[in-house]
């Protein structure tokens, strides 16, 4: 098909991608990021296209988009409506982009203007493209804000980017991007950032809006139960190039690549009892045995200003609010939660990297929260830290055998320089690091690697403790599959007790022997891994759990989902921790609210006090 030849909508594919290599100029050389791939995208569908970082997948449609970097170049064909749409000038692109064809990427701060109102912006890609102004510009951007369900419509109109949560800035992106109601959508992991309960419902808009306009999706992401709710086709992408497509059901029942399969296999699964494949988690060697930490009535409280002048009004934000909990030798205790509920808060409160408001902590037998410096210099050696950015937390000056050896010098400063080269190039041995890397240094290592030092490091010491901060969370899935691996093997080998933080209960139910869930500042479940996932019984804990996305497509298409309404309520708000308990409520903000308690419903099982809904009657 010529260029010059148009097709008429409805009538052949979408889009078209023929042959099409990208290639980037880079100091180091040519870099061919997408070599010689073809697709095509009808309407009414969904393509994902599925591959780990640096496989291609967003090259292929910035190149669709003409926002390839400058040192980019792409050859090949790419025709939308037939109308060939590679290399065409700006001034001719833009009467495609933006109305026809539109992109929602990852982070959506990158795509507003953080000086711009919600509606302003919105207003404007109405102003270029379908010529609307004022009352109508403003009416039209309120029925998608009210079509991707934000809740008080009007009032985000009227906000900045900052002041909306992650979830919602990504709905202003879709409504942004459907303003024109294009035919073509191109989401490029829309939903990574996002926590799951905010990923399934954006999730819901996209496919409802897909059913609704008629819309082609493609959909670029790495994660596999993403895939199996949303698509229809798909595309495996490795190193530039596509090693398998297909019909969904077809991919995830008899995937024919190995490289598909490995992807399928490292995905977690939240329906399973035990890993799949690598590493098993082993039981607590003595359930019994005294709590190596014992944390109690934890509080982290921080003082908002809400308005200023000569007399600024502070309001209390509770981070943490009241948290207990102990951990036994050789165990790991997930914590779970939404962005905002205070996990990470509560891990450093813990190791006291910010100070906490009341409560205690002892450390085999100590209490930290009343150690002078000195002595908890003494006793850090004992209790480590796992970031989630390994990057912000390796020195980029120093290479990473000095990274990893640095807790000796600061705790062991007697040990000799040969033994210590000798114990770093153990430990990178023991993490999968090639001890012949010493030398290099973080930018010359890939995240997975990196990821791997910043554990070295924190076991360097042979710590009793280490706490982990959504330390896979950043990584793809089989770099992912291999740092849990990893750590189920350290445990084993060290003894180590662990608290392992994240948002991704799959995750979590392959590490952990006990679950903690957080909702603002507050415990509402806590209890072994089987007791929660086979059988959740606090409201929260039941619509985290149906929102996690299951790579298959015949389970996740027929799957109920337990939906929480509205967002996630502000926690200076007093009201918002009874959210579950509306009959103890007090309709005021500033006012002392009832505390819901934890609840021994069986032995080890503890539920905080909740309203009774259908689901626990039945």
């Amino acid at each position: 098909m010529s260029s010059s030849q148009t097709t008429s909508p409805g009538q052949g594919p979408v889009l078209e991608v023929e042959n099409l290599n990208v290639s980037f100029q880079t100091p180091d050389g040519l870099v061919d990021a997408v070599r010689g791939i073809s697709l095509h995208i009808n309407e009414g569908e969904c393509l994902a296209v599925v591959g780990e970082s640096g496989s291609g997948k967003s090259q292929t449609f910035l190149s669709a988009m003409g926002l390839l970097a400058s040192n980019g170049q792409a050859k090949g064909s790419i025709r939308y409506r037939g109308r060939e749409i590679l290399g065409l000038p700006v001034r001719k692109l833009n009467e495609v982009r933006g109305r026809n064809m539109t992109m929602i990427f990852q982070d959506p701060l990158t795509s507003l203007t953080p000086h711009m109102k919600v509606g302003q912006q919105m207003s404007e890609v109405l102003g270029i493209h379908m010529k609307l102004k004022g009352k109508a510009a403003q009416a039209r951007s309120l029925e998608w804000l009210e079509r991707v369900r934000i809740p008080e419509a009007r009032r985000r109109l009227d906000q900045f980017p900052h002041e909306l949560s992650g979830g919602m800035r990504q709905r202003v992106m879709i409504a942004m991007s459907m303003l024109c109601e294009p035919d073509l959508l191109i989401c490029d992991e829309p939903t990574t950032a996002l926590d799951v309960t905010v990923q399934a419902e954006v999730l819901d808009i996209m496919d409802e809006l897909k059913r609704e306009t008629g819309a082609a999706l493609a959909l670029i992401t790495h994660d596999m139960g993403v895939v199996a709710r949303m698509a229809d086709r798909v595309q495996v992408m490795k190193s530039g190039v596509y090693v398998e497509g297909g019909d969904v059901e077809q991919i995830f029942a008899s995937p024919t690549d190995a490289y598909t399969r490995m992807l399928l296999d490292a995905m977690p699964r939240i329906d399973a009892d035990e890993r799949p494949g690598g590493t098993q988690l082993e039981p607590v060697a003595n359930p019994d045995a005294e709590p190596l930490l014992k944390a109690d009535d934890i509080k982290v409280h921080f003082p908002i200003e809400v308005s200023s002048g000569f007399r600024p009004t502070y309001k209390t934000l509770r981070a943490v609010d009241g948290v207990s909990f102990d951990l036994r030798p050789g165990e790991t205790l997930g914590v779970v939660g939404e962005s905002g509920c205070g996990k990470s808060t509560l891990a450093r409160a813990i190791l006291r990297l910010v100070p906490a408001k009341a409560g205690s902590v002892a450390w085999l037998g100590k209490d930290l929260f009343g150690l002078n410096s000195k002595q908890l210099r003494d006793e850090r050696q004992g209790f480590q830290i796992v970031f989630q950015d390994p990057l912000a937390s390796l020195d980029p000056r120093m290479t990473i055998g000095a990274s990893i050896a640095e807790p000796l010098l600061t705790h062991r400063p007697k040990m000799k320089r040969a033994e210590r080269q000798a114990k770093v190039r153990q430990m990178m041995g023991k993490v999968g690091l090639d001890p012949d890397m010493i030398n290099r240094y973080p930018h010359e290592l890939s995240g997975g690697q990196n990821q791997r030092v910043g554990i070295a490091r924190a076991m360097i010491l042979e710590p009793k403790l280490v706490v982990c901060d959504e330390a896979v969370s950043a990584l793809d899935v089989s770099i992912q599959a291999q740092i849990v691996d990893l750590l189920i093997k350290l445990q084993h080998e060290m003894g180590l007790s662990m608290v392992f933080i994240s948002h991704d209960l799959s995750v979590v139910r392959e590490i952990s022997h006990r679950v903690m869930v957080l909702y603002l500042g507050r415990v509402v479940e806590l209890a072994s891994r089987e007791q929660l996932y086979n059988n959740p019984r606090h409201p929260y804990t039941r619509a985290l759990i149906s929102a996690v996305p299951v790579p298959d497509p015949l389970i996740e298409k027929t799957r109920e989902r337990l939906k929480l309404d509205g967002e996630l309520p502000s926690p200076m708000d007093t009201r918002a921790q009874l959210r579950f308990m509306r009959s103890k409520l007090i309709d005021d903000p500033d006012a002392e609210q009832y505390r819901p308690q934890l609840v021994e419903v069986e032995p080890g099982h503890w539920v905080a006090e909740h309203d009774e809904t259908d689901a626990d009657a039945a």
